[in-house]
């Protein structure tokens, strides 16, 4: 009868250890999987190099790569990363270089382009009242534009609006900055050129 009591309180103590052990090692690494899944990057800007394209705001609402379309006319596969933020708000040279390109661009909306030699940095969906021209020349962390409206009016051959038939600012459920990199031509994902100081659950 000893005996059986002793392999049974052996048992409830192996199971206890088992659980405790679970719990220490796996239930983070579950976490952290979930967190990679969904995750809310808030950004260190003490990174050196680039400067973060929209200061004061670091939620991002959609990562580089494969994801549902949000709204008619959005790619699946998206390249580059979409930080809300209230139209108006300012946009910032990430670094030294010339401007490319400043006009309507498809899906994009109004576009500013950044260009250092073979790499690219888009701005889209910002405002069509551009504060800077093809060929200036701006400096790091310089404002260049803003944020832009959801909607715009009179752009010739704009194919994309909502679901009440109104013209928005190229494929865009509201305002925020689709920031894009290209280097060498090939979409890279911005979030590599940035160090991430916290990864939070949404």
């Amino acid at each position: 009868m000893n005996c059986e009591v002793f392999n049974i309180q052996k048992l409830i103590l192996s199971i206890i250890i088992f659980t405790i052990l679970i719990c220490i090692f796996f239930i983070p690494i579950l976490n952290q999987v979930n967190s990679i899944q969904n995750p809310e990057i808030i950004l260190d800007f003490n990174s050196g190099i680039f400067q973060w394209p929209i200061p004061g705001y670091t939620k991002i609402s959609s990562y580089f790569g494969k994801r549902n379309a949000p709204t008619s006319g959005a790619a699946i596969y998206h390249t580059g990363i979409d930080i809300p933020a209230p139209e108006g708000t300012k946009l910032v040279a990430i670094c030294d270089g010339t401007i490319t390109f400043t006009d309507f661009l498809g899906g994009g909306g109004y576009t500013i382009t950044l260009s250092v030699d073979d790499t690219k940095f888009t701005y889209c969906h910002v405002s069509p009242n551009f504060i800077v021209d093809v060929g200036d020349v701006v400096s790091k962390g310089q404002v260049i534009g803003y944020v832009g409206p959801k909607y715009v009016y009179g752009v010739k051959g704009n194919q994309y609006s909502d679901s009440d038939g109104k013209p928005t600012n190229g494929a865009t459920t509201g305002c925020h900055l689709h920031f894009g990199i290209r280097v060498f031509e090939k979409y890279v994902n911005p979030l590599d050129y940035f160090k991430s100081s916290n990864i939070e659950k949404k």
